[in-house]
């Protein structure tokens, strides 16, 4: 079994007691041990039996799921979260399917693709039509296919969740991660998944109509930033059509019955112009998130390429301290041998300092026979003074006859 210490097990919970035990066991069971559960507040005892399982118990300081996801980012250490619901639909024997992606590379977010193989009972007639529609109109409005946006088993690694914009407190929070996602351009990954029925005696937190609501305001929201030329756009197409169906309507009345509806025709030039206006709006307002999104590709390139290069500049710095300190401990090295090498200095008695086991023996003079400095040899310097001597009684010889003698007298 592979090593999981690098894996939080996210469970957010509100009155799960039925389930959450065995949620708890099961993941722990396949080798999971780290099990953190962020309750909201429940009254049936689904804290202490989680912590009787083995997992950590966080109470959230608010509600909603969303906002127990935000919160238990605070506790989770670890660099990878798998995250699921506590009641049971989703199996922890398929943990390492959902963590693989990541393991591998492949991708920060791995989204469990319930479609895949869903049980008899596990999602009722309407759910399933309202996940398709969801899913058909984020494909539509943000231009990714994740198959399940609304699954609630994920994977996910700390940095890459932490650098999402969550805000949202309940259901709507795994439609939130998945436009993030889109705009963050998070790797993403889709891995099939069994989803299995609620146990009986275990209730739905979910309500169709009100949550399903509140997704479609989610995702159209979140378009004004992702896709602004929709948001803008579809509410632009349509009051422009509204205002060509009623100035058209104005025009029938006028040209077949001589009728004029001055307000209607007032009321579909306000409504041509608007929607119009909101039109180009919406283009002006897709090109700049384009170029946002671009500029924001190229400095996190030129931020990776910093931050390599300051890396490789660490290492070669690294390595020459370590060529110099190695250089100057070897010329270290070599002048102490140089220095045991050399001949002593002379002393003043003629003589020179005796190294280490040797004696003393007189200091060399010019008319030794060692060669003096420079390689002259000694009978060159004899020659050389004897022609000085005889240049010099030459000189005085010359000056002799000029001057008289001691004996001598004026004629």
């Amino acid at each position: 079994m592979a090593d999981n210490d690098d894996v939080c097990v996210l469970v957010p919970t509100y009155d799960e007691a039925e389930t959450i035990g065995d949620v708890v066991e099961g993941f722990r069971a396949a080798g999971y041990e780290n099990v953190l559960v962020v309750d909201g507040g429940s009254s049936d005892g689904t804290r202490e039996l989680a912590a009787e399982a083995g997992a950590r118990v966080r109470v959230q300081s608010g509600s909603g799921k969303g906002q127990a996801i935000r919160e238990a980012l605070d506790y989770v250490e670890a660099p990878y979260v798998l995250m699921a619901d506590g009641d049971l639909t989703y199996r922890p024997e398929e943990a390492d399917r959902m963590l693989e992606p990541i393991r591998e590379g492949r991708a920060e977010h791995v989204i469990g693709n319930r479609f895949a193989n869903i049980q008899a009972g596990a999602m009722p007639r309407l759910n399933r039509l309202g996940n398709r529609f969801f899913n058909w109109f984020f494909r539509v409005v943000h231009g990714e296919d994740y198959v399940d946006i609304l699954s609630g088993y994920r994977a996910f690694t700390l940095e890459s969740i932490r650098s999402l914009f969550l805000t949202e407190d309940g259901f709507g929070i795994e439609t939130e991660m998945a436009v993030e996602c889109v705009k963050k351009d998070v790797p993403v990954a889709v891995v099939p998944i069994t989803y299995q029925p609620r146990p009986a005696s275990s209730e739905a937190n979910l309500h169709p109509l009100r949550d399903g609501a509140i997704i479609v305001r989610t995702l159209y929201q979140m378009a004004k930033t992702s896709n602004p030329l929709f948001y803008f756009g579809s509410v632009g197409t349509a009051s422009t059509l509204f205002g060509v169906v009623v100035a058209a309507y104005v025009a029938v009345e006028w040209f077949t019955k001589g009728v004029s509806h001055e307000v209607l025709a007032v009321v579909a030039g306000i409504a041509l112009l608007f929607g119009v206006q909101l039109l180009m709006f919406g283009v002006l307002s897709d090109l700049v998130v384009t170029l946002n999104r671009e500029q924001t590709r190229q400095f996190e390139r030129l931020t990776e390429e910093v931050a390599a290069a300051d890396s490789r500049g660490s290492v070669e710095r690294w390595s020459s301290d370590e060529r110099w300190e190695s250089g100057e401990q070897r010329d270290a090295g070599g002048d102490r041998d140089s220095d045991a090498d050399s001949p002593a200095p002379p002393t003043g008695d003629g003589r020179t300092r005796a190294g280490p086991g040797e004696s003393q023996r007189p200091a060399d003079t010019g008319s030794g026979v060692d060669r003096p400095a420079g390689g002259a040899s000694p009978d060159s310097g004899a020659r050389g003074e004897t022609d000085e001597t005889d240049r010099r009684s030459e000189a005085e010889a010359g000056d002799e006859p000029s001057r008289p003698g001691p004996n001598t007298t004026d004629g």
